[in-house]
């Protein structure tokens, strides 16, 4: 079982404290964030928590100058921030400090790297590495609220108290493995994929029941997501509240596109926006440069289904022979990303690029043959 420290948590409000106590850091932090998207686009920060070596601080950034104060501590080079699942909190933290924590250490990507399990949530891993029980009772909460109940303080500072527990023990077994600079790449990846928001290409091939479309209505499809995407961001609401995707699917049928048509529609449809009936109706008919080029949405019973098996079959000996949990090396869906585009999505990191470029090569002359 490893030790773990157990400051009591300090609430601060006051950007020059903040400034001040970054001084104390050292040259690693501990870092979480709560924060609220159910009515939002972006997810909106309403607390920082920071475990240093001698202290926990829980740090409200909706007080003025905080988050100004919070970027010294996230662009701090020399201060590696252990953060645990940081992709949300990537996220939250770039929209409301303008910054990103690097370097980052990821104690769930590290955990998978080091063959403990893929996707372990922190109190799965704080059980497994310290034996410590977290308590589960603030994991839905207002956040918002002030002033913060005990129960939601203890929670937040629980969120960080252990992250050095974790980093000395994983940090321990990459080293014995040789798997650090994995780490690294997968770690700089999220930061660099972090750094400025990307509109998605192909909205359309996250939803699955467009594969029943033909190519034109994908297309329809495809022009209809990324107006929908582009209002989101800039009302900052959920997508789904613009438009949900069974009504998209259904918008994208329309041929030819008329007016009236989509109006009628609309009028049938429960909460449909149809005072944007207008704006749907020329987002639907309106060319995107690049929708010839546009990937399709393939039923997956037309796909290549001996040259996939073969792969994913390749993939999970390659990954049992490196000891890694199954899909870390490749998900199915990545697979199936490079079936459909022979090329990697620009989320597979370099150490995977180099494994899964030697096997895939074997894999398409095993499936030729």
């Amino acid at each position: 079982m490893t030790e773990t420290h157990a400051p009591v948590a300090e609430w601060i409000r006051d950007p020059a404290i903040l400034s001040a106590l970054r001084n104390e850091a050292g040259t690693r932090i501990g870092i979480d964030t709560e924060f609220i998207r159910e009515r939002t686009y972006w997810p909106v920060l309403a607390l920082v928590q920071i475990a240093t070596p001698t202290r926990i601080l829980l740090v409200d950034p909706r007080i003025h100058g905080i988050p100004e104060a919070l970027r010294e501590w996230l662009d701090d080079a020399s201060i590696l921030k252990v953060m645990h699942s940081a992709g949300e909190d990537l996220i939250a933290l770039r929209q409301a400090c303008g910054a990103l924590p690097a370097p980052l250490f990821d104690t769930q990507t590290a955990a998978a790297l080091a063959g403990m399990g893929a996707g372990l949530g922190y109190q799965a891993l704080v059980r497994e590495i310290t034996g410590v029980e977290l308590a589960k009772g603030e994991t839905r909460t207002d956040w918002l609220q002030r002033p913060l109940t005990p129960a939601q303080r203890e929670y937040a500072a629980d969120d960080v108290r252990h992250l050095f527990a974790l980093h000395d023990f994983l940090n321990t077994r990459l080293r014995e493995l040789g798997r650090q600079e994995w780490l690294e790449q997968d770690c700089a990846l999220a930061i660099d994929l972090a750094r400025v928001h990307r509109a998605d290409p192909w909205p359309h091939l996250g939803v699955r029941a467009a594969q029943v479309l033909d190519r034109p209505a994908q297309t329809r499809l495809l022009r209809l997501l990324r107006w929908r995407d582009r209002r989101a961001v800039e009302r900052d609401l959920p997508r789904n509240w613009v438009i949900a995707p069974e009504l998209a699917i259904e918008l994208a049928r329309i041929d030819p596109v008329d007016r009236e048509t989509v109006s009628a529609l609309l009028a049938r449809t429960p909460k449909a926006p149809q005072s944007l009936v207008d704006a749907i109706t020329q987002a639907l008919s309106t060319a995107v440069a690049d929708e010839v080029d546009m990937p399709l949405v393939i039923d997956d019973r037309n796909r290549d289904r001996k040259q996939l098996q073969t792969m994913q079959t390749a993939v999970a000996k390659r990954g049992s022979e490196l000891g890694l949990p199954e899909g870390v090396l490749a998900s199915r869906r990545i697979l199936q990303a490079w079936q459909d585009n022979r090329a990697w999505p620009e989320t597979v990191s370099a150490w995977r690029r180099h494994e899964l470029d030697a096997l895939i090569g074997l894999t398409t002359e095993t499936a030729d043959a």
